[in-house]
């Protein structure tokens, strides 16, 4: 069993020092730290858990709140929680995942007991109830998504608003000037979710900066949904041949119900989506796309927060660039 002096002597330091590191009672150096969270890492050291947490006071657990909320694709966030829980191992802390849609109870709840250390929160809304709570709590939290007002708080995401404006960009660089986009749930809009906003504001904005004809068409997350919404886009714009998808349930949907109308993918009208780069890769045509990258934004998510629990400064923004990649599924518009 790997010991404390043996992680000491690995790392060129004195156990106390290790001791230090792992408990945060005394400022370390950051050269020191890595070198020590190094060697535990290396060596595979697990102190024990009870004595860790009553030298520390900490429970070395962090709480993910994901409200499973209707219209959310729970396939495509589950791939942020096995992102931040695969995050949090290597800094040896455990995830408690609450799933159930108590908002500020459930905050209150868990922020009022011993079991978390830290918090990180999903499926954030522009004007999120949770918010000022967060901002009075004593434990350090990100968020996973912006609310319209960020000041105090510590946020994360895809930049969603310049992912939808560079889908527009990149049809009307195909030479498209009818686009439609195909957005999340209605339930999710009304909720003011704010990926789901900020896509739609930057797709708006970019047909108009364009001069395009271009409008967003709230979808169910169901089959019937997207053809029967497909049918009546086509039957009432006829000159329609750009399509953006940002809604995951229905991408393959879209697809076939525009063949089954007799439009040719691209041929005809040109389809890209915002999905998982696997969901795009593997459609049929694959899909011209923007990745939704869950596992950078979940393993980064949790180094903010370990940063924040050792009292190191962080960003309060934090918005990844989008990166679209062109397939099979875009192509110049038909003259």
């Amino acid at each position: 069993m790997v010991k404390i002096t043996d992680v000491a002597r690995h790392a060129g330091v004195s156990p106390s020092t290790v001791s230090y590191v792992l408990s945060g009672k005394r400022s370390i150096s950051a050269e020191t730290r890595r070198r020590v969270r190094d060697s535990i890492r290396e060596l595979g050291y697990r102190p024990h858990a009870g004595a860790r947490a009553l030298a520390s006071s900490r429970s070395n657990v962090l709480a993910l709140m994901i409200p499973l909320r209707s219209g959310i694709a729970v396939p495509v966030v589950m791939r942020f929680a096995v992102s931040v829980v695969t995050a949090a191992r290597r800094h040896d802390h455990d995830v408690l995942l609450l799933t159930q849609e108590e908002g500020e109870d459930g905050l209150r709840r868990v922020a009022d007991s011993a079991l978390v250390d830290a918090l990180i929160v999903m499926d954030v809304q522009m004007k999120d109830p949770r918010v000022p709570l967060l901002r009075s709590l004593d434990r350090p939290s990100v968020l996973i998504g912006f609310p319209a007002d960020a000041d105090d708080l510590t946020c994360i995401d895809l930049d969603f608003h310049a992912a939808g404006a560079g889908c527009v960009e990149h049809l009307a660089g195909l030479g498209h000037r009818e686009i439609a986009m195909i957005g999340s749930p209605p339930e999710v809009y009304a909720r003011q979710t704010g990926y789901a906003r900020r896509v739609a504001d930057g797709f708006a904005e970019a047909v108009r900066t364009r001069g395009l004809t271009g409008d967003v068409h709230p979808c169910e997350a169901a089959p019937d949904a997207a053809r029967d919404l497909v049918g009546r886009l086509l039957a009432e714009r006829p000159g329609l041949t750009g399509v953006l998808v940002h809604n995951e349930p229905v991408v393959g949907s879209v697809v076939g119900a525009l063949r089954a109308a007799g439009r040719r993918v691209p041929e005809d009208v040109s389809v890209v989506a915002i999905c998982p780069d696997e969901m795009a890769e593997h459609a049929e045509p694959p899909l011209s796309s923007v990745a939704i990258p869950a596992e950078e934004v979940g393993r980064r998510a949790v180094e903010l927060l370990m940063s924040k629990l050792e009292g190191v400064p962080v960003p309060a923004a934090t918005l990844l660039p989008p990166t679209l990649t062109r397939r099979a599924s875009s192509a110049p518009a038909a003259v």
